[in-house]
């Protein structure tokens, strides 16, 4: 016997009827992909011929497509979600086509909640079912729940059960998301191993259970920095297709990603968005690859690597910052003063040991590059 896990009084299904404002009159900081992306998914939908697997809203051409960006016949713009290979995004996409389980797994900062995110919104529609890992993530999360004040007065019934996100992905044929599964504890890791073998979760109490319906995915993600603090077992590792996002292979691909990112940003904090700060944005992203890789861009200095993770996402994180002071507390130009103070920051995690390594890499590869004497100057005076 089955039982049905739709939504209850205690978790409402997202309602993609109702506008991207969650409040009437306000307008919400991060609209869901499925929610800001909407005119795109529509317009792909519309002129998708290709096969769909079971309740999948698009194929997975378009689904690709939606990720890695592109111009449709009738010349809608798709634009990136993911500037990267294309071959990881076709492999993450056909798994999902399949029955296994999709492992996204990369360095802190490579994009893997942004891409786990878009790809539940193209292929079900719906981001919002997801689970967040940390270490106190109980099994209830992960299983199911219990209304208390409808079990004491009622017992268990299917009245008081409260399905999780993953349990309503299987029941609704869609897609669930479970991020940071490595900093989950390893019992409750190992819950989803009937789920992702038998595709059934049993429900005891009730003598009951969710079989998955066609259309139900699961998509993890897991960070290389993670590795070790509640590894998988074998037997849940088995279960899942691991793709593994890397970093940019160049600085002109990390300068995109940091770009688009930040305009997206900008646009929302109704920040301006122009070519002027595209020197310092190339800046930022040179002194992290470099410190990142440690040896300079023309390969001929090594440089020690700081202890904190330079990825995308912390220059992304840097950028905004200085164009948010450029914006109240300048010119609206993004200029070296804008950006020193935050890369400082970012750099320099452990105080005595980065801060060695930081002012090296200022004298030695910074202070002797041609056109950077500003930026030079604005990152020693916050150092100092």
């Amino acid at each position: 016997m089955s039982v049905s896990a739709g939504p209850t009084s205690a978790e409402p299904r997202h309602d993609h009827s109702a506008p991207a404002n969650g409040t009437p009159g306000q307008e919400v900081l991060r609209p869901h992909a499925e929610d800001a992306f909407a005119h795109e998914l529509a317009a792909l939908a519309a002129q998708d011929d290709r096969p769909r697997p079971a309740r999948w809203k698009l194929s997975p051409w378009a689904v690709a497509t939606y990720l890695l960006g592109g111009t449709l016949p009738d010349g809608t713009v798709i634009t990136p979600k993911y500037v990267g290979p294309r071959r990881v995004v076709e492999v993450a996409v056909t798994t999902l086509a399949t029955d296994r389980a999709l492992l996204l797994l990369g360095l802190p900062g490579t994009a893997k909640t942004w891409v786990s995110e878009h790809l539940a919104a193209a292929v079900s529609g719906d981001s919002t079912l997801l689970v967040q890992g940390t270490a106190g993530t109980p099994e209830e999360a992960i299983r199911y729940g219990w209304n208390y004040a409808q079990l004491l007065a009622h017992g268990p019934s299917r009245a008081a059960l409260v399905p999780s996100p993953v349990m309503r992905a299987m029941a609704e044929g869609m897609t669930a998301r479970v991020e940071e599964l490595t900093r989950i504890p390893a019992d409750v890791q190992d819950s989803l191993i009937t789920i992702l073998s038998e595709k059934t979760l049993p429900v005891p109490e009730l003598g009951e259970e969710v079989q998955a319906v066609r259309g139900f995915s699961l998509i993890a993600t897991a960070n290389d920095r993670d590795r070790g603090v509640n590894e998988l077992s074998s037997a849940l590792r088995r279960r899942f297709n691991t793709v593994v996002l890397p970093l940019p292979e160049s600085v002109e691909a990390e300068v995109d990603i940091v770009t688009r990112r930040v305009g997206q940003i900008g646009r929302s904090l109704d920040l301006p968005a122009g070519p002027d700060g595209i020197d310092e944005i190339r800046r930022v992203v040179t002194v992290f690859r470099e410190l990142r890789d440690g040896i300079t861009s023309d390969g001929r200095t090594k440089v020690k690597s700081p202890s904190g993770t330079l990825s995308p996402a912390e220059a992304i994180s840097v950028v905004t910052s200085g164009l948010a002071l450029a914006t109240h507390f300048g010119d609206g130009v993004l200029r070296p003063d804008d950006v020193a103070a935050g890369l400082l920051g970012v750099v320099v995690r452990d105080p005595a040991a980065d801060r060695v390594v930081w002012r090296e890499y200022l004298e030695a590869v910074v202070r002797e590059r041609d056109g950077w004497a500003d930026f030079y100057r604005a990152c020693r005076e916050v150092t100092a």
